[in-house]
């Protein structure tokens, strides 16, 4: 089997910095990147904002620069005050140049219709306390409270996203942005989305055990997030995790078995195509030299992997599930396979009932770190009760926003936060627990992390 790549130096997440009662520091301050500015101030960081991401030009900025209107990194990113970012965009949809009030070049305006795919929106540090207070009231009153998770939650434990200004699917939008930049300007924007895998090449030719950011998975610990969470199970305020991700935190959180639902699968989980039986490992489960074989074969129609005696393709995602190794009952020893569902794979029929009816009972879902775009997944969310409440925290827009904003006897059902689903739990537990309760439990993460350590072979 493949050798993991080195991840070099690795810290483990640790607590989100307090906010209150901190001034802002010089760092946290930066200029908004349109050079035309609304406003006249500063882009305080704490203070709401929003970040994209561009494709930059295939030769370079220095060819457009002096005809922008906004300051792009060397690399295509800026940042922006809200209102300046709704000005930006207004440009670039602007066909008459003469009625505008700044000329924006037709290189730079696909740079913005790029960039739009990517927007990050930040809410103030101010906002987020007062939205963290209105969702510990909601957590507090609601009877069976439901978290949705996506990749956003990860991704201070070093899990790359999908969407967003660094997002995986991103990247790759981009690289095909870059790479026929002067044919869209001459015939608008593609949109493209193409899919991800876990199983992944290295240089080499080898596939390697790592995450989307090249951190192997044995290396990922708990964040905030996932910590937070599975404390409000443990104060019977949450009832059920249903999560999109296979990273397998959630369960390292502490989370039992029965309250979790994985609807991909998880890493670390293999099961027994004979009798089912389960095996939860401490290493990465995933045989990624058999499917790494099928992958070339379908592209090459060949490969350079030699196939394992005990590969079995798969005949709803063309790759492999199996391990290579046996299930350890004696009465079996039938094939282990892993548990990641591959595009093209059904979700595991249990798996996905078990998720439906917990999401039919809720009548409060903490969406956290998702997009809500993956189907059927994402429709679990407004099975709930009615009214359905719901609560989003991410960076980007979601299809699913106008549910947290609609009313009910005249008052907001939901909550949207835009930012990082830590900075959100760490106010929502400042709200939920006592101050010395707080206290002791997040002090507790040091020897958490040891008994983390303690379940990962690395």
């Amino acid at each position: 089997m493949a050798k993991r790549k080195s991840p070099g130096a690795v810290e483990y997440p640790c607590k989100i910095a307090r906010q209150d009662n901190v001034e802002t520091s010089a760092a946290d301050v930066k200029k908004c990147c349109f050079l035309h500015c609304l406003t006249d101030q500063k882009l305080n960081l704490g203070g709401g904002y929003v970040e994209v991401q561009a494709a930059t030009p295939k030769r370079g900025f220095s060819s457009i620069r002096s005809n922008c209107v906004v300051a792009w990194s060397d690399v295509g990113a800026a940042q922006f005050h809200v209102e300046c970012w709704e000005e930006v965009l207004k440009l670039s949809r602007v066909r008459n140049t003469k009625k505008a009030k700044y000329k924006m070049c037709s290189e730079e305006k696909v740079m913005v219709k790029d960039a739009a795919k990517t927007v990050e929106y930040h809410d103030s540090e101010e906002d987020i306390r007062k939205k963290a207070k209105r969702v510990a009231g909601l957590i507090r009153q609601a009877q069976h409270c439901v978290a949705f998770t996506g990749a956003g939650i990860s991704t201070a434990a070093g899990i790359g996203d999908y969407r967003g200004k660094d997002g995986k699917w991103t990247e790759q939008d981009r690289e095909q942005v870059v790479a026929s930049l002067s044919d869209q300007i001459a015939a608008s924007t593609s949109d493209s989305s193409p899919g991800v895998s876990l199983h992944r090449m290295s240089s080499d030719g080898s596939s390697s055990y790592v995450s989307e950011d090249d951190v192997p998975f044995e290396f990922l610990r708990p964040t905030y997030t996932h910590e937070a969470l599975a404390k409000l199970i443990n104060m019977g305020l949450l009832h059920h995790i249903i999560s999109q991700n296979c990273d397998g935190l959630h369960g390292l959180s502490g989370v039992p078995e029965g309250m979790l639902s994985e609807l991909h699968g998880n890493v670390f989980t293999e099961v027994c195509e004979k009798c089912n039986h389960r095996y939860q490992r401490s290493s990465y489960v995933p045989n990624d030299d058999i499917s790494l074989y099928y992958e070339q074969l379908q592209d090459n129609g060949t490969s350079k992997v030699k196939k394992p005696k005990h590969a079995k393709q798969c005949k709803t995602c063309g790759l492999s599930h199996r391990t290579g190794r046996k299930c350890d009952r004696a009465s079996c020893k039938g094939f282990l396979n892993d548990t990641i569902i591959n595009f093209g794979d059904d979700l595991e029929e249990n798996i996905l009932s078990t998720a439906e009816e917990h999401a039919k009972k809720n009548d409060l879902c903490l969406c956290l770190g998702t997009t809500l775009k993956v189907t059927p997944a994402c429709g679990l969310v407004e099975s709930g009760q009615m009214p359905v409440r719901l609560v989003i925290c991410n960076r980007q827009k979601t299809g699913l926003d106008d549910i947290c904003y609609a009313t009910h006897d005249g008052e907001q059902l939901g909550v949207r936060v835009f930012g990082n689903c830590d900075l959100l739990m760490e106010q929502v537990m400042k709200e939920l627990l006592p101050m010395h309760e707080l206290n002791d439990w997040e002090k507790g993460k040091a020897e958490r992390l040891k008994q983390y350590n303690s379940y990962r072979t690395v």
